[in-house]
């Protein structure tokens, strides 16, 4: 199996090289191969390439600088993946995406389900609800996977941001009023591998995979909560803090404006992952501690 990864500089691009390599041959590109800004020559490279699977961890993720470059993210989250959606139809091979739970409002009060109304609030989150329709309209064979919170050791990233105003700083003011599950890049890399294994191991009638799923951690939790939890983890390990876990502030998300407005709820019902795949995901501290041993030792 010949798989095209693109993406992978970014965190969850870095962690699909280690987990599709088992299966097979993995052709990975980031910025400098792939130019998402060009999806006629995007195309081309398919074409060239000629792939059974297209991974596409390539994305514009700038959420409040999307609110004044509207015009490029729709380029790469929508124009540029629609482009890899049909080469992939042409090509008769699968492409697993991924997208965000920034395609709903967070106005739900449960967890949301694929089949869920979408009604993103930013362009960042329009442009990944319009790459999700065009992937469909395309008739590939595709796994979408929607998640939130993403976080991994490589990179800058929230917990890493909570430590140094921790060690820093007299007070910490976080936002209590937003609510998701803080999942990692390793997890989603691992669960993409899997589905990716279990689709081709298919045939015929018995392939039915494809669809959009939720992926995930279990559990659920506020921003505040999030960086309470680092702290602790951190002054677990020795670590010197200046703000404690317990001296963390909430606040309302109103109390921190920035340009793209966030959804409330960003909880992701993943049943149907569960169903499908034979996937249970872990709790969200599971693999938050595992990228704390990572940055803190």
């Amino acid at each position: 199996m010949k798989i095209l990864l693109f993406g992978k500089g970014g965190q969850v691009g870095w962690e699909l090289q280690r987990s599709l390599a088992p299966l097979g041959e993995v052709v990975a590109m980031g910025t400098a191969e792939a130019d998402f800004e060009q999806p006629e020559e995007l195309s081309a490279l398919v074409r060239r390439t000629a792939p059974d699977v297209i991974v596409n961890a390539a994305a514009y993720t700038a959420v409040d600088k999307a609110e004044s470059e509207a015009a490029r993210a729709y380029l790469i989250n929508t124009e540029a993946v629609g482009a890899l959606a049909e080469e992939t139809a042409r090509l008769g091979g699968w492409l697993i995406h991924y997208s965000t739970d920034y395609v709903f409002n967070g106005e739900k009060p449960d967890p949301y389900q694929e089949d869920d109304l979408p009604g993103p609030l930013s362009v960042y989150g329009k442009s990944k609800l319009a790459g999700e329709e065009l992937i469909r309209k395309s008739g590939a064979q595709h796994l979408i996977f929607r998640t939130s919170w993403v976080f991994a050791a490589r990179g800058g990233n929230f917990a890493k941001t909570m430590l140094k105003l921790a060690r820093e700083r007299d007070e910490l003011r976080v936002v209590a009023d937003q609510y998701g599950a803080p999942t990692s890049a390793e997890l989603i890399a691992d669960v993409s591998a899997l589905a990716l294994h279990r689709v081709s191991k298919a045939s015929g009638s018995d392939n039915d995979f494809s669809g959009t799923y939720h992926l995930a951690a279990a559990g659920v939790t506020s921003w505040h909560g999030y960086a309470s939890f680092i702290l602790e983890v951190a002054r677990s390990r020795g670590i010197d803090l200046r703000v404690k876990p317990e001296q963390v502030q909430a606040i309302p998300a109103s109390a921190y404006p920035v340009p793209a407005p966030r959804p409330r709820n960003s909880q992701l019902n993943t049943a149907r992952l569960r169903d499908t795949f034979g996937v249970y995901l872990p709790d969200w501290r599971y693999h938050v501690r595992r990228m704390m041993d990572e940055i803190t030792l």
